[in-house]
């Protein structure tokens, strides 16, 4: 029976955390601690969820970090205050605003608010530039995890067709400019796919890599897939059933028809999300870093490092 590889988050994230215990002590013998200012507004419980994990994470690695917990209600002008004196904070290397925010705030104006050295999101528009010409400063915290699941299971990209499923600024769009970047483990040619292509089918069906990011259960059929394609699931939905928790998590592909003809895929969970973690994580450090002028020379990621032209 064909078992594809694989590709474990959890894994490559435990790897990652192995390699940024001795930049944080780096760090901390200079007398910095990373600090990372989390604001969560409102009771969303996919959020409370992540933010709780985050906290875990930073926790665990004696890092600084706070929650500002605001009630949906909260104005547009209170935010922005806090945003502001979140900027001059110098405990608080890194600046997440948890996503979304409530319909009477708009999200533009809050992430454009965030001092772009401290955005470890990479979500502003100047670090969004700065990413689309290829000479990141903080590259979103998905995209960066899923190109450093690949660089670690040594999946090159180059030559290869990858189809993008999804737009979004957090995922779809970044990840189109990781895979076809001029880059070690990159080069690929990508195509986006999204709600207003006609036949996704007749695209993913031609694809080497496929990255599905919508947030729709089992979206990605096996019919839709060639063999020993590469899957990467993004997408992680709640559905209801009867087990003791009421729910399963699933992912936007559908794993047991899919892994049978893949060469290698994501699990949900376990997969993409353990990353995601992993990469705020270390942009915090990159962040902290990038202010402490003590240090010869700021401190990246191996993979940052990567970002230079191909051979």
């Amino acid at each position: 029976m064909h078992e594809p590889l694989v590709l474990s988050g959890k894994e490559v994230s435990a790897s990652v955390f192995d390699d940024l215990k001795n930049k944080i002590e780096d760090l901390k013998n200079h007398d910095v601690v990373p600090g990372l200012a989390v604001v969560l507004v409102g009771e969303d419980p996919a959020s409370q969820i992540y933010v709780r994990s985050k906290t875990k994470t930073f926790n665990k690695l004696n890092l600084h970090t706070e929650t500002y917990r605001l009630s949906s209600e909260v104005t547009e002008v209170s935010l922005l205050d806090l945003i502001k004196k979140l900027n001059q904070d110098p405990t608080f290397h890194g600046i997440l605003v948890q996503l979304p925010l409530p319909k009477h705030i708009n999200s533009d104006k809050i992430i454009n608010a965030i001092d772009p050295n401290k955005d470890v999101d990479g979500f502003h528009p100047e670090n969004a530039g700065l990413l689309s010409i290829g000479k990141p400063r903080f590259i979103p915290c998905t995209p960066k995890g899923i190109m450093r699941i690949l660089n670690h299971y040594q999946i090159n990209l180059k030559g290869k067709h990858v189809v993008v499923i999804g737009r979004s600024n957090i995922v779809g769009r970044p990840i189109s400019i990781l895979t076809s970047l001029k880059s070690e483990w990159a080069n690929g040619t990508t195509t986006i796919c999204h709600s207003g292509t006609p036949d996704i089918k007749s695209h993913t069906k031609n694809a080497d890599v496929v990255v599905v990011a919508l947030g729709v259960p089992g979206f990605l059929t096996s019919k839709m897939v060639k063999d020993n394609a590469i899957i990467i699931d993004v997408g992680i939905n709640r559905v209801d059933d009867d087990s003791v928790k009421g729910y399963t998590l699933v992912g936007d592909v559908e794993w047991e028809g899919v892994k049978k003809i893949a060469s290698a895929i994501t699990p949900v969970p376990g997969g993409v999300g353990p990353m995601t973690i992993a990469m705020l994580v270390e942009n915090t450090i990159e962040a902290a870093s990038d202010h402490t002028s003590e240090l010869s020379e700021p401190i990246q990621s191996q993979y940052h490092h990567s970002l230079q032209p191909a051979k």
